[in-house]
């Protein structure tokens, strides 16, 4: 049987997966990188986890969390009509139009115009009232010139920010500030994260559209989101800077962190994808298990490719080419969640899974 997926796992994990397989119950957390339309390969693995493997209703289900596009997968998951939510989801994002080349106040516009498409009214999206999922959002509050929107002063704070990166990755917290919105039900188990400044936000009916968009908001390509309910003053950015691809303490003792990826590389912060030997920590990833598609099927996709936000330039006012082809990407994802649920339920995962 051609093999679709790769399967990575840290040492907690691989131990385990080895011994017992996969099952749901085993699963503690489900992480969701930043990526933009990255995610569009993923659909059909997400569809298949959540929708046919992972029981919504069970007392225990894993907690969601997830920075920028990865919180906005997990938002229309955990809706309380999701299969509805996450067709208007797709077919809203798929289907943004821009007829010149937009400015940040534009993309904000078309973000927020998304966001209420799929979302609908906070009060009735069920999200924070969930009998079993509880969502958590990564943001970040700007400091410095980071607190500006202005192209100038953002730009040379962008830039001081990457060369810090370049040093240390500590230096991010000089610049930026975590911020943790979480579903305050129940405490997650990431709750105490470090190692950058921190503020735990419970999310609300107020502050969950908020956070969404904050968590989304790509420096000089949107606007940040002021002043966020219930957190702390400020302007919050792109959860992705920090936390792009979650290198983050998960603590969940004996569970699992289930990661459909849409590489397999985990790049610590949005400043480190051109830093190669910035890598995570081995002890964040050690109840990991990465689920990504092989590159053997990356190969087959429409220009052999996973969709980027480059596609934005490359079909530049050809709006009509790019959705047809991030349609067809959309539709060729679907076999991924198909041999997801043969692995886990024929026990053929056990042999697949790989060391990280």
């Amino acid at each position: 049987m051609t093999s679709h997926l790769v399967f990575r796992a840290g040492r907690k994990a691989y131990a385990l997966i080895r011994d017992r397989g996969l099952s749901p119950e085993m699963v503690s957390v489900v992480a969701g990188a930043a990526g933009g339309p990255k995610w569009i390969i993923l659909n059909g693995l997400d569809r298949a986890i959540f929708f046919d493997w992972i029981e919504a209703e069970r007392e225990q289900a894993p907690y969601l969390v997830g920075s920028s596009i990865g919180a906005w997968r997990f938002a229309a998951f955990a809706h309380r009509n999701a299969p509805e939510a996450v067709v208007r989801f797709q077919q809203a994002y798929i289907n943004q139009r821009y007829e010149k080349v937009p400015t940040p106040a534009e993309v904000t516009g078309e973000s927020l115009r998304i966001l209420n498409i799929f979302l609908g009214d906070p009060a009735q999206s069920g999200i924070l009232s969930h009998r079993s999922f509880r969502l958590s959002i990564l943001a970040d509050r700007s400091r410095g010139l980071l607190r500006h929107d202005r192209f100038l002063p953002l730009a040379a704070g962008l830039a001081l920010t990457a060369l810090g990166n370049l040093l240390s990755r500590k230096t991010l917290g000089l610049f930026l500030e975590r911020a943790l919105f979480y579903d305050n039900r129940d405490i997650p188990p990431f709750y105490g994260m470090d190692g950058f400044p921190v503020y735990r936000v419970p999310l609300s009916v107020e502050n969950l559209k908020q956070a969404l968009m904050a968590s989304g908001s790509i420096p000089l390509v949107m606007e940040g989101i002021k002043d966020i309910a219930g957190a702390p003053r400020g302007l919050y950015r792109d959860g992705g800077l920090i936390d792009y691809h979650l290198d983050i303490p998960y603590n969940t003792g004996q569970g699992i962190v289930l990661y459909p990826h849409f590489v397999g590389r985990i790049i610590p912060g949005w400043f480190d994808k051109t830093i190669p030997w910035r890598k995570p920590s081995p002890e964040n990833m050690d109840s990991v298990l990465l689920i990504t598609p092989s590159e053997a099927f990356v190969e087959t996709l429409p220009l052999g490719k996973i969709p980027d936000r480059n596609d934005f330039k490359l079909f530049k006012f050809r709006d009509d080419e790019r959705i047809n082809y991030w349609n067809r990407a959309l539709d060729q994802s679907r076999c991924l969640g198909d041999e997801f649920l043969e692995a886990v339920t024929t026990g053929r995962i056990r042999n697949m899974v790989q060391p990280m």
